[in-house]
């Protein structure tokens, strides 16, 4: 299925407001509330909405520091991809994680409380990761711009 227009509006506006009523998104993309229904289902269905979810605030939820690590492993083999992959998705401060083609292997996102509570992150966590050459982390003094929503 292709996108039309009145998908990519839905779809717009489902980013930045994702609790508005059916009826009130009706309204913004110029559709009658069945209508809009019908296309968000087959949105859903369809596989262009993954989901719905509350975004936190880090500095409420008592992780304000904002870490990038960059990780190089001793090999490309797949076993060792795998293992490293599935460890880290266990760790539960880590936000993301990504393959990346360049100097590191991997970028993982990953919040904390504070430099120590990174540190202590850091003892825990990421020295056990398997099949690690090196390691060099990256703390963001700053967010300037931050968004969840994909231009459509």
């Amino acid at each position: 299925m292709s996108l039309d227009t009145i998908d990519r509006r839905l779809l717009n506006v489902l980013q930045k407001r994702g609790r508005i009523s059916n009826a009130d998104l009706a309204e913004q993309v110029n559709l009658s509330a069945s209508a809009c229904h019908r296309r968000v289902q087959r949105l859903e269905s369809d596989g262009y909405i993954a989901g719905y979810v509350a975004l936190l605030n880090a500095q409420k939820m008592g992780v304000p520091a904002t870490v990038f690590v960059e990780i190089t492993l001793s090999t490309q083999a797949d076993e060792v991809l795998d293992a490293f992959e599935k460890a880290v998705a266990r760790i539960p401060d880590v936000l993301e994680c990504h393959l990346t083609a360049g100097t590191a292997d991997y970028i993982l996102k990953i919040v904390a409380e504070n430099t120590e509570d990174f540190a202590r992150i850091h003892r825990q966590y990421l020295t056990r990761l398997p099949g690690v050459a090196k390691m060099q982390s990256s703390f963001a003094l700053r967010t300037v711009c931050m968004t969840t929503a994909l231009p459509v």
